[in-house]
């Protein structure tokens, strides 16, 4: 599933080429027909990012919710566009860009309580400026969960994955299943400050990439995808060579040096 960062970067991307235009709309694989027709001829005001969410809002205070979920992907095109490929929810077209959207979990026109209802079940995303840091680092601080849990828990913490989870837990030296409470604020405030870093190079590069160029002696633009990472999905820790363990949890696998990142 995306992380936050491939959200972000896709309405970063998306809003100079489709916003304040009057777009075509439909739906070629026809399970999103009604919901095209609604928004067809409309004007595309914003679209938002909110972790893992995207809302696009339109004129009539028309808006419309996409999660990605597993299967979900854009596909951008030149107008005129090629003949739809595959099963195709919905097709967006504007002067001269074009995107389809297939297989996503979530393709909805919605009324704006129900986005705000949406919004609420989420927690503090480190990409929007309108973030509450403080917020997430008391939830961390006095929950009793294991840290490696709750940062797959999107009400906490919006738009953070597996990828991320084991990488910023890594960076700051805190094994996965630390209770959160024998975390100290600051601890839970340098987890946040490493989250909300590797966030922002990840939409500046459109990938995740959290090791140090200092450290792999080059620029992030021609680092690897191996050299983009410390310990997720690795064998060796990159700090004291030990054998990094893998187990199950939050229902994901987690990665992990037991030596560098020990339980207090």
């Amino acid at each position: 599933m995306p992380e936050g960062h491939t959200i972000h970067r896709i309405a970063r991307d998306q809003t100079p080429r489709f916003c304040d235009q009057r777009l075509r709309v439909s739906s070629p694989q026809g399970r999103f027909a009604d919901g095209a027709a609604e928004l067809n001829g409309r004007i595309l005001r914003e679209i938002e990012a909110h972790g893992k969410h995207l809302f696009y809002h339109w004129s009539g205070r028309r808006i419309l919710h996409v999660h990605l979920g597993l299967y979900g992907r854009f596909r951008r095109h030149s107008v005129p566009a090629p003949e739809p490929r595959g099963a195709v929810r919905a097709r967006v077209l504007g002067r001269e860009h074009a995107f389809d959207l297939n297989g996503p979990t979530a393709c909805d026109v919605i009324e704006e309580a129900e986005m705000e209802r949406i919004r609420s079940r989420l927690g503090q995303d480190p990409l929007r400026d309108d973030a509450d840091p403080g917020a997430a680092i008391e939830r961390i601080i006095r929950s009793r969960a294991a840290i490696g849990r709750l940062l797959l828990d999107q009400s906490v913490i919006a738009g953070v994955g597996n990828i991320f989870r084991a990488e910023a837990l890594f960076v700051c030296g805190i094994h996965p299943e630390q209770p959160c409470n024998r975390l100290g604020p600051e601890q839970a405030e340098s987890l946040w400050d490493t989250l909300a870093s590797m966030l922002r190079i990840g939409v500046r590069y459109n990938r995740i990439i959290t090791t140090d160029p200092e450290d792999v002696g080059k620029p992030r633009s021609r680092m690897t995808r191996d050299e983009r990472l410390h310990v997720y999905k690795k064998d060796r820790c990159p700090r004291c060579s030990g054998v990094v363990s893998s187990w199950d949890c939050g229902a994901r696998t987690v990665y992990a040096c037991e030596a560098c990142q020990r339980q207090a």
